[in-house]
């Protein structure tokens, strides 16, 4: 596997480790927002950005809803991925002045190296110049593929949209830059704190296997309660956690900055929005957020 080839996959991952719902009993993955001013509905759905296309004719009104909008709204605008990968790249060489050898034990050194030699092909040979943020997702983008490879035939959901507003030669509009996105995977956290996930994960990558299979199921069943049990779960013993800042950056810092965007693009155009299902509910959510700006927002069933 390229490197290259990989980076792209990257821009996939800021959804994958969970996604959040409300409290009630309302289970969809599929939202209309209406009211405020809006002469035609918009249209909310959360995606999984490691899942395959065939959900999609599972999902109550989805063609229908998509069918009724006139422009796409993503994370990122996904036909510029050339432009992205250039950016992922950059983001991911390491600083001068670190190497792994002075950054881990010897035992932990030769883990990481074994691991991505068994996944990737390469070890730290040919990527220690890769910063620990990007060798952890890359792990996580080739176990999962491991894991599930039909997956790694397909498109993401977020680019079948978008490919099918182009097809209609319909605006495709971004609520995040590659920068950022850069940003938030490879930079955001200082190098010493990339070692130590990355190292947590070659120790523990039955826990990834795990969750992974956790949210393969509970997504492809639809069942966000689920999805929001693994989320908001801390176990005792997790060997790995997040900080409440991390999560912070991953989640609410995002919604609310898409929710200063959204309103005048729903105004222009009526919207369907595909996003990791991370973003769409709980108190800081994107639906929550709608509700507090004056929108209707409705479950599609």
């Amino acid at each position: 596997m390229k490197i290259r080839n990989i980076a792209g996959c990257l821009l996939l991952l800021l959804a994958l480790a969970a996604c959040a719902t409300t409290k009630n009993k309302t289970s969809s993955l599929l939202w209309r927002i209406s009211g405020n001013g809006l002469e035609s509905p918009s249209y909310l759905f959360g995606t999984h950005h490691l899942i395959p296309l065939s959900i999609l004719d599972s999902i109550p009104g989805l063609h229908e809803a998509f069918d009724k909008t006139e422009q796409t709204v993503g994370e990122l605008d996904m036909s510029r991925m050339n432009e992205m990968q250039a950016v992922i790249m950059g983001a991911a060489i390491m600083p001068d002045g670190y190497d792994y050898r002075s950054l881990t034990s010897e035992s932990d050194f030769r883990l990481i190296d074994k691991m991505l030699k068994e996944y990737t092909g390469m070890g730290l040979e040919q990527l220690d110049r890769m910063k620990p943020a990007m060798l952890k997702n890359l792990i996580i983008v080739t176990l999962y593929h491991k894991y599930y490879p039909t997956l790694s035939e397909e498109i993401s959901i977020d680019q079948y949209f978008q490919e099918e507003a182009a097809r209609r030669s319909r605006p495709v509009r971004s609520l995040e830059t590659a920068e950022e996105q850069a940003h938030l995977l490879l930079e955001s956290q200082s190098i010493e704190r990339q070692v130590e996930l990355l190292v947590c994960l070659v120790h523990h990558p039955e826990m990834l296997k795990a969750e992974i299979d956790r949210l393969q199921s509970a997504y492809m069943a639809q069942d966000l309660h689920a999805l929001n049990t693994i989320y908001e779960e801390e176990l005792p013993d997790d060997p790995c956690p997040s900080t409440p800042e991390e999560k912070r950056a991953i989640n609410q810092d995002r919604n609310e900055r898409w929710l200063s965007l959204l309103p005048d693009m729903m105004q222009e155009k009526p919207s369907f929005i595909a996003v990791g299902c991370l973003h769409l509910v709980g108190k800081e959510g994107l639906i929550e957020g709608l509700r507090k700006l004056g929108y209707r927002v409705d479950p599609v069933k």
